[in-house]
């Protein structure tokens, strides 16, 4: 094992661990808030008592977050030198962003948030869950744009074999952040969706004391997954399609589509030959690929001997196909997560609307083991999207075995690889206990306080 190796599975890893906290911060931060509003307005003391219990779970998951995201940064200057000094100029300016604006945003008021809740009006407060969403959430965002010029390279000039930024505002409108984002949003509504409603389905099958709070819980999680679950199917369409213009490739890929086609055939299930870039066996749907990517059941869908050629003019020698079983397998696993989250949440709307979510102890069994689902997705969806780019670290223009340290062995890759592999595994688990703690514990018994002066 080489020192590219042992540095791709040490990012990977990393970021793994680092996306475990990331969805459920983006998506627990805006329902939060809609809780915090609705108790503002109504002056219902439930609603009160429902943002302080899940406020508490975000902050236990915010703060493995960050500490998580640290070592993300280190790593381009540790193992990827070459890719830090090919797109430090691009890379730099949104995240440097991202952290004097959009995360300072965040963690500022969140420590507001915090140690405002005798302090401030119940008003201000919910202003401030407010800004803490936005925060997170314009943290993201910026990221996505450093991430979205990785996937399709825009408003740059190559000077001295570097690339530097000539535009930001192409940068900023680079279309694929505009997928992309929206993409990372509603999964994270979705995350946080199915965490609130598992909990809260645990204590609704235990009839834990304050019952009340976790029912109303569960219905608002369900509405607010539905929302985000059928919106990440939505914008995930309209994605794939914009990534079979961009990136056709990543498209052949998760398809083990070999050669063109016109229909092109949707695979079901496909064990393929990669060596010889062949089908062993397949079950494929004619024409569905592409009413998929071109919206009717007729257009041409580029397969991956066809782009190889392609590829070699454009690039010079080389192999440009990804790991097709690894970029297959994690988009069927990611889709059929998604719409398994669809079918669950249905089913628990309608208990919900008929009231007999407590009557139903099977649904609700279910909904707390989904909680699963969502990482599941958010995973195999990252791993697919890295690897089904390669070989380029950045499309087009550098690629993955060009872009790490020159002078990092393989000795102090691999020391470094297992030390952070174990001290995020030990984070993962003080993460999984408090959770699992104060999760379990319920809302606590408090004095009843009176309901706000604005209330209406």
């Amino acid at each position: 094992m080489d020192a590219l190796l042992l540095a791709r599975w040490q990012f990977a890893i990393t970021t793994v661990y680092h996306f475990f906290f990331v969805p459920l911060t983006l998506g627990l931060s805006v329902l939060i808030a809609i809780m915090e509003t609705k108790y503002v307005r109504s002056g219902d003391e439930t609603y009160r008592k429902m943002t302080r219990f899940w406020g508490k779970l975000f902050l236990i998951n915010f703060a493995l977050g960050v500490v998580t995201g640290i070592v993300q940064e280190f790593q381009f200057g540790m193992n990827w030198s070459e890719y830090s000094r090919f797109m430090g100029d691009i890379f730099g300016a949104p995240l440097a962003i991202e952290a004097l604006l959009a995360f300072y945003i965040e963690s500022t008021f969140l420590g507001v948030w915090i140690f405002g809740w005798d302090r401030l009006s119940p008003k201000v407060h919910a202003t401030v869950a407010w800004l803490v969403a936005i925060g997170a959430n314009l943290s993201a965002l910026w990221i996505l744009v450093a991430n979205s010029f990785m996937q399709k390279p825009t408003g740059y000039v190559l000077r001295h074999g570097r690339a530097e930024m000539a535009d930001f505002w192409a940068l900023l409108g680079n279309g694929h952040v505009w997928v992309q984002w929206p993409h990372v949003f509603t999964a994270s509504i979705a995350t946080a969706a199915f965490f609130v409603a598992g909990i809260s389905a645990y204590h609704l099958m235990r009839r834990s004391p304050e019952i009340e709070v976790f029912r109303r819980s569960f219905r608002w999680a369900v509405v607010y997954g539905l929302i985000g679950t059928a919106a990440v199917i939505l914008v995930g369409h309209t994605q794939a399609q914009y990534m079979t213009r961009i990136q056709p490739m990543k498209m052949a890929a998760a398809e083990a589509l070999w050669n063109t086609e016109d229909p092109a055939a949707m695979s079901i299930f496909t064990i393929g030959n990669e060596h010889e870039r062949k089908d062993v066996f397949a079950i494929r749907i004619p024409g569905l690929l592409s009413f998929l990517a071109h919206n009717r059941f007729s257009g041409a869908v580029e397969g991956i001997n066809n782009l190889q050629d392609d590829y070699v003019q454009r690039y010079g020698p080389g192999d440009y196909v990804p790991p097709v079983a690894i970029s297959y397998w994690t988009f069927r696993i990611m889709v059929g997560a998604g719409f398994l989250m669809l079918a669950l949440l249905l089913l628990s709307l309608r208990a919900v609307m008929k009231e007999k979510t407590l009557d139903s102890p099977r649904l609700l069994k279910y909904m707390l083991w989904a909680i699963a689902l969502p990482y599941l997705a958010n995973t195999t969806g990252w791993i697919f999207t890295e690897i089904a780019r390669q070989p380029w670290i950045v499309f087009g223009l550098l690629k993955t075995k060009d872009a790490v340290s020159p002078n990092v062995s393989a000795a102090e890759v691999g020391f470094s690889l297992v030390a952070f592999t174990l001290v995020y595994g030990i984070l993962m688990a003080v993460d999984i206990y408090l959770l699992k703690h104060f999760a379990t514990a319920g809302v606590p018994e408090q004095a009843p306080t009176a309901a706000p002066a604005e209330a209406g």
